[in-house]
């Protein structure tokens, strides 16, 4: 499968018993309620996920809104979900897609490889007609696989401070050149950082562009299939829309860059760091 799997693809497999872990991954800022709609309507044999309890540490202006979780917060979660080295594992959500992109970067990270995203979301699927059920999800399959962080490439915010090559942010337009703010203390970005707002990459629907249109666009900021990991660091405000870009680089074959994940919600926490604005 690609990194992105269609609705038909997914209701197919679904349907024809394919060996496969779904999880919904779903955040509400109001306590209890994303799992309260996920209780109330899913994708068939999917099971739950809250990306702000299963898949990030805790958070704190040293360390950004969405840190990486703890090697036992992610065993936990393998064993919650089942999660099998030779079960491929399908993530949705119902919002923009960084969600459950946040889902498949964490689960690469800790070295679960077989890792997709339902295309355009659970959005997608719905617009499709297909069938959801209620309740609370199945129970998982007993594993065995143990987690291996850092089977991709990460930097601390150090290693930005020091870094010479390319940094990439993925937030929207408005957030980069310091318009607007709603979640971190200040607004703007790293100095030297250049705008790729990741829903560039994606139609007005949600749907991944065709991967010619994404070697096109980043073939102008010199991202091309034979750009080391190294060159590049892609960051966002806490991990979430440059998980988003780094699904979509792979998808179209390009190497998934290392990734900031403390972002702008901690580098802008500093006072003492430097800021970049565009208006």
């Amino acid at each position: 499968m690609s990194v992105f799997v269609s609705p038909e693809d997914l209701r197919e497999q679904i349907r024809t018993g394919k060996k496969l872990t779904v999880l919904a991954s779903l955040w509400d800022a109001r306590e209890g309620n994303a799992w309260s709609k996920f209780q109330s309507e899913h994708i068939p044999t999917a099971q739950y996920c809250d990306p702000s309890h299963h898949l990030v540490g805790t958070p704190g202006s040293r360390v950004g809104r969405n840190p990486l979780p703890s090697s036992e917060r992610m065993q936990e979660s393998f064993r919650a979900w089942g999660i099998e080295a030779n079960r491929p594992v399908v993530i949705y959500d119902t919002g923009a897609g960084e969600y459950a992109a946040r889902t498949w970067w964490t689960l690469r990270w800790a070295g679960v490889q077989d890792v997709h995203i339902l295309d355009g979301g659970f959005a997608a699927w719905d617009r499709m007609g297909f069938d959801t059920i209620a309740g609370p999800g199945p129970v998982s399959v007993h594993t065995e696989l143990e987690v291996a962080p850092g089977q991709l490439p990460t930097a601390t915010i150090e290693d930005v401070k020091q870094f010479k090559g390319m940094l990439i942010d993925a937030r929207d337009t408005s957030r980069y050149v310091g318009q607007r703010e709603r979640l971190d203390l200040k607004s703007g970005h790293i100095p030297g950082a250049r705008t790729v707002p990741v829903d560039s990459l994606f139609t007005d629907d949600g749907l991944i562009k065709p991967a010619e249109q994404i070697l096109e666009i980043m073939a102008k900021f010199g991202i091309t299939h034979n750009t080391d990991p190294a060159e590049a660091i892609v960051y966002s405000g806490s991990g979430n829309h440059s998980s988003k870009l780094l699904a979509a680089f792979e998808y179209a074959g390009l190497p998934v860059l290392t990734h900031y994940i403390g972002g702008w919600s901690q580098w802008s926490a500093n006072p003492k760091n430097p800021v970049e604005r565009d208006i």
